[in-house]
């Protein structure tokens, strides 16, 4: 990859803007088909107005590409300009379809050549009369012919979950194709960022994704210490992964949980909702708050672990939960019916996972070792590695691996707070700078990588010359894995849906922003 086309850039480091390429084009498209031959993947992509754009129709937009490459462990960005319409990747680069649909409803540019073009999350366009899908919303893709007919469920549903809407084309039992639809929600939040930060933008970014507020705000973080020229003290990086760990070991626990449930195994399902409480008490043990609202801060983190006594009482409920979790998700694995159900349902390969760009779990239980941890460690986990095995290459795809690789993430998670808790670093928890936040760099830019219980969290901030967002880009895990469900329920018995869908179990509100 020549260096003049892009511009590497660490995981939470800062890069001027003016030192990103900006790409005709054919030489951009080239580059990133080059790349994706070589092992490179989609972390982000996405649009944002030029400079002094006066928001009508016709405007130049610039389109940002953010890269990254496990093996090499580098990230890249680059950057080209477009006007009305621009050839689509995704017919060679299947990773792309989602951004391009995103970025065609939020633009109202076309993406020449999309194999299925329609609205991501039925919003108007980000500029005032360049909507290019007019009476939405759009047809869903139907198979007919035959004893072919379809299955239409939600968008709203009988549990106390969010929207989204599957539609089903079967013959019999047995699924063709699903097609997810997603965005019912309109919540807004990426738009509300621009000319950020604003009062309330910490608190949107604490629940972007409910299930996920130490992850997404971690990310922020991140980005803001970066803009700010904020150093963040080692005690206070050791602190943040133990809140990341445990909101990691509460999630995993609860849909190891559900998975027994929708199986009807309701031994592991009752214990494990037992225990997730007890591991989101934890984190009320150290902030007050279950979900970890108020425990990070742009500096460092809010709460220490400042007593023997309440260190004592954290160590000695995560070594209850430990116990308590093997024996309740061991009888998951020691049931003859319960892994009859698990093995060969629901598989995506390995194959499909790469084109399609897959992280976190689901990737692993597809055998692609991605974790952001090992990859592009950021705070503690660059001076204390997380444990990674290789055990993931061998993973089959289906929903045991996915059960089983949850279940090695929780050991890995326990033995990790079980090795730091006793050795937390000395120190403050905050930064020593002044009291007055810092002004952010002016016309620079910032790529902050998580590793969330989900998957890769990826936050893009783009600063314009007075130190505001110009553009602030959020990649939840799930906008890049809800398509793995779909792909998972082929040629599957429609009633195993419940089943795959909770082995992926993706975030609705982490996809409407």
């Amino acid at each position: 990859m020549s260096s003049v086309k892009h511009c590497f850039v660490q995981n939470g480091g800062i890069k001027a803007l003016s030192d990103v390429p900006c790409l005709a084009f054919s030489e951009f498209q080239q580059y990133i088909l080059d790349a994706v031959a070589q092992e490179w993947r989609v972390c982000s992509f996405f649009g944002m107005e030029m400079e002094n754009a006066d928001n009508r129709t016709g405007q130049p937009l610039r389109l940002i590409a953010v890269l990254a490459n496990e093996a090499e462990k580098r990230l890249a960005v680059m950057t080209t300009q477009i006007e009305k319409h621009f050839p689509s990747f995704t017919t060679a680069i299947p990773q792309f379809h989602m951004f391009e649909r995103e970025i065609a409803e939020q633009w109202g540019v076309t993406p020449v050549g999309h194999p299925w073009l329609r609205p991501a999350r039925f919003h108007e366009s980000y500029r005032k009369g360049t909507d290019i899908w007019p009476g939405l919303p759009q047809e869903l893709f139907r198979i007919e012919g035959g004893e072919a007919h379809e299955v239409a469920v939600g968008p709203i549903h009988a549990g106390v979950i969010e929207p989204g809407h599957f539609r089903f084309q079967c013959h019999g039992e047995k699924v063709f194709h699903l097609e997810i639809s997603l965005g019912y929600q309109h919540r807004g939040i990426e738009k509300t960022l621009f000319g950020g930060p604003h009062k309330r933008t910490a608190y949107q970014m604490e629940a972007l994704a409910g299930d996920t507020t130490i992850g997404h705000f971690l990310a922020y973080c991140q980005a803001m210490e970066a803009l700010q020229g904020v150093k963040v003290p080692p005690r206070a990086h050791a602190l943040r992964a133990v809140g990341l760990e445990l909101e990691r070991l509460a999630n995993h626990t609860g849909d190891l949980g559900a998975l027994g449930g929708d199986v009807g195994y309701l031994p592991t399902s009752s214990y494990c909702g037992r225990i997730r409480g007890d591991f989101l008490n934890m984190t009320a043990l150290i902030c007050g708050s279950r979900l970890g609202r108020g425990f990070i801060s742009p500096r460092g983190v809010r709460f220490d672990l400042d007593t023997p006594e309440r260190l004592e009482k954290l160590c000695q409920a995560l070594a209850r939960a430990e116990k308590d979790s093997n024996t309740a998700i061991q009888l998951l694995w020691d049931s003859p019916t319960v892994m009859n159900r698990f093995e060969n349902t629901g598989r995506v390969s390995k194959e499909t996972c790469l084109a399609l760009g897959l992280v976190g779990p689901t990737a692993r239980a597809c055998g692609a070792l991605r974790d952001i941890r090992h990859d592009f460690p950021l705070g503690h986990y660059q001076t204390a590695k997380f444990p990674t095995e290789p055990r993931h290459e061998s993973m089959t795809g289906d929903v045991a691996a996915r059960a089983l690789v949850r279940w090695h993430e929780m050991h890995d998670s326990l033995r990790f707070l079980q090795e730091l808790l006793p050795n937390l670093p000395a120190g403050g928890i905050a930064s020593s700078a002044t009291k007055a936040a810092p002004p952010l760099r002016p016309n620079s830019l910032v790529v902050s990588l998580v590793e969330g219980w989900r998957g890769e969290i990826c936050h893009t901030a783009i600063t314009d010359a007075k130190g505001h967002f110009s553009r602030y880009k959020v990649v939840d895990p799930s906008f890049h894995n809800w398509i793995a469900l779909g792909m998972a329920l082929r040629n599957q018995e429609i009633s195993d849906f419940p089943l795959c869908n909770k082995s992926f179990n993706l975030s609705y509100c982490g996809f409407d922003l």
